[in-house]
């Protein structure tokens, strides 16, 4: 097991719409400090924001604001883990929601905003995220440099506290649990199945 998450860049990742903003809420709340531009401003899909920092999606060009990141959270998408540098220590919150709820939000997402969605049906999409969804978690299996824990969207939901006291001990054992749970909202989770 990693050590302590300020020896650590603690990463949120999942698939896009899995829950990573709301993680995100949760430990920043939680007293952890977040590494996020807001270049991407909150709307009625994000109302809280989306946690997003730019340089993140050019990270295998350019990996040089890891370094800055340690101690720190920072939201990468699934399939962008594997371009970080082995270097660093990771504890990874990996977000995980039913596909059919994924795909729900991503297409009412992309219509509010007048956006085509992908051109596979939703059966194939589903298969290809299953199977980047495997081939990361195999991939994070085999790395001795990432700590990684699954957290069920749903169950999130259901039991914030819960929840909270897991990620807590997971990273640190000093998070304000109590604040991790209350930004959790309810009321944002419109796309289920």
């Amino acid at each position: 097991m990693i050590g302590q998450s300020q020896d650590s860049v603690v990463i949120v990742s999942g698939l896009p719409r899995s829950g990573t903003s709301m993680m995100m809420q949760m430990i920043e709340a939680g007293g952890v400090p977040v590494l996020s531009d807001a270049r991407r401003s909150p709307d009625n899909d994000n109302p809280r924001g989306y946690y997003e920092y730019e340089p993140v999606k050019s990270t295998r060009k350019d990996a040089s604001w890891v370094a800055n990141a340690v101690g720190k959270a920072v939201k990468v998408v699934h399939l962008l883990l594997m371009d970080l540098p082995a270097v660093h220590q990771y504890k990874v919150v990996f977000m995980r929601r039913p596909l059919e709820e994924v795909l729900a939000s991503q297409t009412k997402m992309l219509h509010r905003k007048g956006q085509d969605g992908a051109s596979l049906p939703p059966e194939q999409l589903a298969k290809a995220f299953g199977r980047q969804l495997d081939k990361v978690a195999n991939w994070l299996a085999d790395q001795s440099n990432f700590d990684v824990l699954y957290v069920e969207h749903r169950q999130v939901l259901a039991d914030p506290q819960a929840q909270a006291a897991r990620i807590n001990q997971f990273l640190c054992g000093t998070l304000d649990t109590t604040a991790m749970a209350a930004v959790v909202d309810p009321s944002l989770y419109r796309q289920r199945f």
